[in-house]
């Protein structure tokens, strides 16, 4: 990137190319369908332009198939960069996890998180480069059942440990219970963090989206966003993080 020009003094002045604070979102589209029942991806959109955020993981994402492919038109609309993590990946449905990113995504891996005859799940974890600051990534949607999420956590609690960067494990984990072994296990894993509620978007009582990091002392606010529109485009609240360097 190339400088910009002062225009009091006419002397270059380089870019501020300081990522930090970063705005980081978790949203669960639920397939562009509003609590009206209406498909509308124009009113995600509106969401996430009404959030401006850096970086977004998305769940229960439509990908093509025989059906739209909601990130692209997502993708569009944004001019953010973008990479899909599909949970289910058939000629008829690809439907799953993806990221929307302001910075490239330099490495992407998926996680396969299915669980017996259960609904096939997983996570997107993807690699970032903040202006020369590496970050990770891992978005996923877990299961329903209890033994369902256990077996998914312990997987991703595996995939999670590094120290090369600052590492986001974030999404729907769909955990209902406060005191679940899964919550447990991410707590003494990491550090408590702020958890309010997200779903359902018109009437919020239940934690079900999540964010957590490493190293900790990185997060300094948890968030809910709660506009008229975020209230009726999906039937989840985006959950927003800022991340300091």
């Amino acid at each position: 990137m190339t400088g910009v020009i002062d225009q009091a003094t006419g002397n270059g002045v380089e870019p501020d190319l300081n990522p930090w604070p970063l705005t980081v979102a978790t949203y669960n589209i639920h397939a562009a369908v509003g609590t009206d029942g209406r498909y509308d991806p124009g009113r995600i959109a509106g969401v996430l332009q009404e959030i401006n955020a850096d970086v977004i993981a998305l769940q229960e994402v439509p990908l093509g198939g025989a059906g739209p492919n909601v990130l692209d038109l997502l993708q569009q609309m944004t001019g953010f960069h973008a990479v899909e993590g599909p949970a289910e990946d058939t000629p008829r449905r690809r439907y799953g996890n993806a990221v929307l990113s302001r910075y490239p995504v330099v490495a992407t891996r998926t996680i396969d998180l299915s669980f017996g005859s259960r609904e096939p799940r997983g996570a997107l974890d993807a690699d970032l480069d903040c202006h020369g600051h590496p970050l990770r990534i891992i978005a996923t949607h877990l299961g329903l059942r209890p033994a369902e999420r256990r077996h998914q956590i312990r997987l991703l609690l595996q995939a999670f440990d590094t120290d090369r960067m600052p590492v986001i494990l974030t999404g729907d984990l769909n955990e209902w219970f406060v005191w679940g072994r899964p919550l447990r296990w991410l707590t003494s894993h990491f550090e408590p963090v702020p958890a309010p509620c997200t779903f359902p978007s018109r009437l919020p009582m239940f934690a079900l989206d999540r964010l957590w990091i490493s190293p900790r002392h990185r997060l300094v606010e948890v968030r809910v966003h709660a506009s008229p529109l975020a209230r009726i485009a999906s039937d989840h609240l985006p959950l927003i993080a800022h991340i300091v360097g």
